[in-house]
């Protein structure tokens, strides 16, 4: 994967136009109603109105945005069926022996495991929405704007900044690995995962002393701009996000009680 796609997706989608507060006020407030609701049915309303909004309204091919997904939603279900077969609670619906160990889904354990895939779900869409349609730049502005301290800020900028050296140098290093036939087979795959992360960490150590040159070349004064041009808020975009989240929580009310197996 490129390490650059989020970047590349959010500066050329469909609502990049639409002031980045409003964007995160949507985003964040979604997630916030996904992991308090009390059922499955509202984080699932949220994660296809969400996945609509970014393949539809945002432009981001279906395929990217899959693709993204995937690899949250994977770790999402091997944690649910751990707590599908560790959690007790209700009437015992499948058992299973693994070396000596019988192991016992119940309809507690069913619904408690649906309810976390179903908000891992919901709130990974709407922050792949706020990743996907607001460039990092804008989101330190907003930060900004709200008055945060400026360490605070500047410090998630370079870890920001951080994370894409480490990516990319995984990358180069994966791909001179895969050319000399690195991962031919399990025990070559072993050697070659652990040179990756031994020069991983040296080649990102020398990655970040060149970013210190250059940004004192350039006269840094311990401080990041982050100055943005901002669009103004409409009130009928205002009214659409303030009703969306106003409809959401309104449906947790009102599916509270919700569940798989009652």
């Amino acid at each position: 994967m490129d390490e650059h796609l989020l970047d590349d997706l959010a500066l050329n989608n469909g609502l990049k136009e639409v002031d980045s507060r409003l964007k995160l006020l949507l985003g964040l407030g979604a997630i916030l109603i996904c992991v308090f609701s009390p059922s499955p049915v509202t984080p699932l309303i949220i994660a296809a109105s969400m996945a609509l909004i970014i393949v539809g309204l945002a432009e981001i091919p279906p395929q990217e945005y899959a693709r993204l997904l995937l690899i949250p939603v994977a770790f999402a279900v091997t944690s649910c069926i751990v707590i599908l077969f560790l959690s007790g609670g209700g009437e015992p619906l499948y058992t299973v022996s693994v070396l000596g160990f019988t192991l016992t889904a119940t309809t507690a354990s069913a619904n408690l495991s649906l309810l976390l895939m179903a908000r891992t779900f919901g709130a990974m869409s709407a922050l792949f929405f706020i990743a996907l349609s607001t460039p990092m730049i804008q989101v330190f502005s907003v930060m900004k704007d709200l008055r945060l301290p400026q360490e605070f800020i500047d410090l998630s900028m370079l870890i920001y900044r951080f994370i894409f050296i480490f990516i990319g140098e995984a990358i180069a290093i994966h791909n001179a690995q895969v050319m000399r036939n690195g991962y031919a087979g399990f025990r070559k795959s072993v050697d070659a995962l652990s040179m990756l992360c031994g020069s991983l960490f040296i080649r990102a150590w020398g990655r970040g002393e060149e970013m210190l040159i250059a940004m004192d070349a350039r006269c840094y004064d311990g401080k990041f701009e982050t100055g943005t041009e901002e669009h103004p808020v409409s009130l009928l975009s205002l009214a659409a996000v303030g009703s969306y989240l106003a409809g959401c929580s309104i449906l947790s009310l009102l599916f509270s009680g919700a569940v798989l197996f009652p």
